[in-house]
């Protein structure tokens, strides 16, 4: 029980420091919204990078790492490393510069200015709202799976599991459903953003952070040791039938599909949540730190995640009825740290991962429906910063019960790296049209208009033939076009509309372009 108090006690740490955090609280919908636009060069590295990490990055890379191999370190995190400061440096610090100087709290507010069209907000926000949902499944479903294993045997009365066919005991039998802990989780989440906005969100994700990373290295060291130390339990995965290939990226990676995925990492340029914490920068020089360190982090923290998961094949061996590779890390834990505290701790590292997410997702979609529906079609000067608050939370805890409720319909089904794949993806294939909004200044409306909507049409009709269309028998799980990631195609699909309508209508006013390019 040692590990599941420790577990619990971390969950209220959590409600303390969103207490904390709403005693700092100034009262206005600024402060609820962008933390007053304050927000130094730490505490915008750590939540900058809290909110990136998601259990798409340990939870999801683990369980890829066990299927895929090696491989993944550099399908995603070599990528990301490279990408995400890039696009921080060439875009986020533009983005908050033009955010400041007009006020902006949400991307639609900019794209709103920028094209000259009040209406295409109303275009982008259910997009972009669809496509967070996915990612904030990514979060509550990795929650569920990664506390399932790691409570395995604390209440076999209470959570009995059936036995397996050959006689022994359901590895998960006793353990938390998945139902309970995303429903926890998504309730801790809430309380803090609820109370705190922004600001809770942030220091919680620096916490989060400074707890990932440190638990994490913690497990890695603990189940290296407990298989004899790296060599050994690398060469147990070499000498293992089922988990050799997992040693080497041909055969289990194409190179087109390694090459493809640079584009996933593009999608930190139109994330809303990503968008939201630029803005609470307190000056350009804020984002140094972030540019540096972020790929150094990102290091620290997917390779022991990859090589975990490649130690699981030859530890765990082919996966039994009912297991996915979402509950790899929590079966390691489980079985490898031996200690209890430890694996309390360590299981407190992996939620803090995954929370750290959740809290900016669901803090930026209230957000954006405040400012991007409500206040736009009723208008700014009828609420009350107060009522904008509430309108805010309202939004916000109604979106926490919809992902819930996906995330019990789901559980069983979704694998979390591929959706969390998807997800990115349609982020990144926006990005062409932000990229042209901060440097071309001959963008136009209609090519905006046109990107978005041939963006949305590809990617749905590519989500549906990969998640929902029954396939052929002997179909690849992963739907590649051309040996490539799907990606490529809606990106270029984004990218080819926006220029090639942009050529040939009517160019943004001269206002518009003093505005934002003087």
């Amino acid at each position: 029980m040692t590990t599941f108090f420790i577990l619990v006690g971390y969950l209220l740490l959590l409600v303390g420091l969103g207490l904390l955090s709403s005693r700092f609280f100034k009262g206005t919908s600024a402060d609820f919204f962008v933390v007053s636009r304050s927000v130094g060069s730490f505490l915008l590295l750590m939540s900058i990078f809290g909110t990136t990490m998601t259990g798409f990055a340990l939870v999801g890379s683990t369980g890829k790492a066990f299927s895929s191999g090696i491989g993944v370190y550099g399908l995603m995190a070599s990528w990301s490393g490279l990408i995400h400061s890039a696009v921080f440096f060439a875009v986020g610090i533009k983005l908050w510069a033009v955010g400041k100087r007009y006020g902006y709290v949400t991307q639609c507010e900019y794209f709103r200015d920028r094209f000259e069209s009040p209406k295409l907000g109303y275009l982008l926000f259910p997009i972009l709202v669809l496509l967070v949902i996915p990612y904030l499944l990514v979060g509550v479903i990795a929650a569920g799976k990664f506390i399932q294993p790691t409570t395995a045997g604390l209440f076999p009365e209470a959570f009995p599991m059936p036995t397996l066919p050959n006689g022994n005991p359901h590895p998960l039998n006793g353990g938390v459903p998945p139902a309970i802990g995303s429903g926890v989780i998504c309730l801790i989440v809430l309380f803090y953003v609820f109370f705190g906005g922004l600001r809770g969100a942030v220091w919680a994700n620096t916490f989060q952070t400074i707890v990932f990373m440190v638990t994490g290295l913690i497990a890695f060291i603990m189940i290296s040791k407990n298989l004899g130390g790296l060599k050994e339990a690398s060469e147990a995965v070499a000498n293992s039938e089922f988990a050799q290939n997992r040693l080497a990226r041909e055969g289990l990676i194409g190179k087109l599909e390694f090459l493809s995925y640079c584009f996933v990492p593009l999608s930190v340029g139109m994330f809303p949540h990503l968008f939201q914490h630029w803005l609470t920068a307190k000056s350009a020089k804020n984002f140094k730190l972030t540019v540096v360190a972020h790929p150094l982090f990102i290091m620290v923290v997917w390779v022991p995640c990859i090589l975990i998961g490649i130690w699981a094949a030859a530890y765990l061996g082919p996966l039994g009825p009912g297991q996915t590779p979402n509950s790899v890390l929590g079966r390691m834990v489980g079985q490898l740290v031996h200690s209890p505290v430890l694996s309390g701790l360590v299981g407190a590292g992996v939620l803090a991962a995954i929370m750290s997410s959740l809290d900016s997702q669901f803090m930026c979609l209230g957000t954006m429906f405040t400012n991007d529906i409500v206040m736009k079609k009723f208008g700014a000067g009828r609420f009350t910063d107060t009522q904008k608050i509430w309108i805010a939370r309202g939004f916000i805890m109604a979106v926490v019960a919809i992902t819930y409720g996906l995330s019990i319909y789901l559980k069983d089904s979704a694998h979390v790296f591929d959706l969390g794949v998807w997800c990115f993806s349609g982020f990144a294939a926006l990005f062409p049209l932000v990229f042209a909004a901060v440097y071309w200044k001959g963008v136009t409306k209609a090519g905006a208009y046109t990107s978005i909507i041939a963006t949305v049409v590809v990617w749905c009709i590519l989500f549906y033939n990969d998640i929902i269309a029954e396939k052929p028998e002997g179909m690849e799980d992963e739907l590649l076009i051309g040996g490539m990631m799907p990606v490529t195609i809606m990106i270029a699909v984004s990218a080819v509309t926006l220029v090639g309508v942009s050529l040939f209508t009517k160019k943004p006013s001269q206002e518009t372009i003093q505005k934002f390019f003087a």
